[in-house]
């Protein structure tokens, strides 16, 4: 049974609030040295539109810019926002990642690789694992090869491979891991679901964060929004969750009555309309901006403005 005293702060409220500073960058090295599966040493938290830390701000990302085993520097971006288009979502913040961190007048050598981080604890769809990884690469047709790109760096002809230079996305599905804790990933994952870091353990980070992230470690007012946050999330997670489920079942029911593909799609159209009407009303009444409502429902501002109505 876990004692209260050990009882950990959840990892993305802490790296958005307490492992900003340099004295507390081993936890988030030990993360990402775990999950991307190479040393990692974090240069600096990076100043972005998405790093803004405001009070309504709950459910977006952070950028850190690094540097791998070879010394290349490479972006990392983690996020926690639950969205009904989750995957738009992670293409669209690696876009913002690449092009708010590279100056004007630069050549495209300078753009950098970049690894997307999602910490999913809503559900995003079927699968049995609980980390997915994917990666860009260009496959031939008939031959069944991966292409090799060849460029002149320096002087040199140097080869790299696609994957070397586009994204990598890896989506954690906190929900599905069920594992007993033996791997330093698996040790990871267990905080990341239950909030619990074994007295002594073997993965990097989890160390620090024993020290770093003690709940009764913070002050009354910290407790209280850091509770808040915890709140506000499950209830988006909640109700993004049950929308899924019904307007689904709302239009296939529709396609079913109607008996043809175009009622099927519309059928499903307007579930998913009603539903994200339903989801837009409940988050205005949590006092949501109009902003995160569009990003969380896919509605228009002026949808959300007829529903306050």
């Amino acid at each position: 049974m876990v004692q209260l005293k050990d009882r950990y702060i959840r990892f993305d409220w802490a790296i958005k609030r307490l492992l900003r500073q340099k004295a507390n960058f081993g936890v988030l090295e030990g993360f990402l040295t775990v999950f991307i599966g190479e040393e990692v040493k974090i240069v600096e938290i990076l100043e972005s539109e998405g790093n803004q830390q405001r009070e309504d701000d709950k459910f977006n990302r952070v950028d850190i810019k690094a540097k791998n085993s070879k010394g290349e520097i490479i972006i990392v971006e983690i996020q926690n926002t639950s969205e009904l288009y989750y995957l738009e979502r992670i293409l669209y913040g690696v876009a913002k990642a690449i092009t708010e961190h590279i100056n004007l007048g630069d050549t495209y050598r300078e753009v950098k690789k970049v690894y997307s981080i999602s910490i999913l604890y809503f559900d995003l769809g079927r699968g049995s694992d609980y980390l997915y990884v994917g990666q860009n690469n260009f496959v031939g047709v008939h031959t069944k090869d991966h292409l090799i790109i060849s460029a002149k760096e320096e002087g040199a002809i140097v080869q790299k491979y696609p994957s070397e230079i586009f994204p990598t996305y890896y989506l954690v599905r906190v929900n599905n891991f069920n594992e007993v804790a033996k791997s330093p990933l698996e040790e990871w994952m267990q905080y990341l679901k239950n909030g619990v870091i074994s007295e002594h353990p073997k993965a990097p980070g989890l160390s620090e964060a024993r020290q770093k992230l003690q709940y009764y470690s913070m002050t009354d007012a910290e407790r209280y929004a850091y509770d808040e946050h915890i709140n506000a999330v499950m209830i988006q997670n909640d109700v993004l969750g049950n929308a899924r489920q019904e307007g689904l079942e709302e239009g296939r029911a529709e396609g079913r009555a109607e008996g043809r593909a175009e009622g099927r799609a519309v059928g499903r159209a307007e579930g998913e309309l009603s539903k994200s009407q339903e989801i837009a009303r409940n988050l205005l009444g949590l006092g949501m901006p109009v902003p995160q409502i569009m990003q969380a429902t896919g509605l228009t501002q002026k949808q959300i403005e007829q529903l306050e109505k």
